[in-house]
């Protein structure tokens, strides 16, 4: 693209590997963040999180931790993050500076109680909904800016209703089916859950045959086994779903 001479000034001047005053007060006063994780496959999530000011915690100037609080059950960042441990993160105000800020690490999952017996300062929020399952640790790798050129300046509003559902289960103060995925959801084709752990060994044996037979036929030229690499000839592994109830 021909930026080479401004990508490397950019790297030498605002690039940094910890952060420094003013990024630390920048990530105590924020209420959100983006999180941008993968799994070891590669396969990317990007998602949200939010919290009261400052839920984003500031352990020194290469560490930052934040609470994972109760959400749909899926833990899609939290499993990303077992298999692969690096994150993006990216902090945007939009109300009073009008600039972002961008980290990049390595994270950890860690227990409640082995964080606050680590760090006994961590608030204990009462708030239902709100209270950690676990912590996130990140370390930090790269801090730098994201321009103000393109960020759109917002103003809050005053709280309308109950305020916000923090881990509520209410189907529609979670936003209910917004986008009507309900009804596409058989075009899709039935999912097909994994076994759970208390499952017994017929279920788990009949599984285990099940995935090799899958694997077996993409050997063969008969389409894409789970987690498998794809030979010559096959088609790529397209999902946990299928259109078939019988597969």
């Amino acid at each position: 693209m021909g930026t080479t001479e401004r990508a490397d000034r950019f790297y030498a001047d605002q690039v940094l590997d910890r952060l420094n005053p003013r990024m630390r007060e920048f990530v105590n006063r924020q209420e959100m963040f983006f999180l941008a994780t993968a799994d070891r496959h590669g396969s990317c999530d990007n998602t949200f999180r939010a919290g009261p000011p400052g839920f984003l915690h500031v352990l020194d100037d290469a560490t930052l931790a934040y609470p994972e609080y109760r959400g749909n059950g899926v833990h899609a960042s939290l499993g990303n993050i077992e298999e692969n441990p690096q994150v993006g993160i990216l902090m945007v105000d939009f109300l009073q500076d009008r600039i972002g800020l961008h980290v990049n690490g390595t994270a950890t999952s860690v227990p409640d109680d082995e964080m606050r017996r680590a760090h006994s300062w961590l608030p204990s929020d009462q708030v239902p909904g709100r209270r950690a399952l676990v912590w996130v640790v990140i370390t930090v790798e790269e801090a730098y800016i994201h321009c103000a050129k393109h960020i759109p300046h917002l103003q809050k509003v005053p709280a309308r209703g109950q305020g916000r559902p923090w881990g509520t289960d209410d189907f529609k103060r979670k936003g209910g089916d917004f986008f009507g995925a309900a009804s596409s959801a058989p075009e899709r084709g039935p999912y097909l859950p994994p076994p759970r752990p208390d499952a017994d060994a017929a279920t788990w044996r009949a599984e285990a045959e099940r995935v090799l037979a899958r694997a077996e036929g993409c050997a063969l030229g008969e389409g894409g086994g789970a987690g498998s690499e794809p030979t010559a000839g096959t088609a790529p592994f397209s999902g946990w779903f299928s259109r078939s109830a019988s597969v």
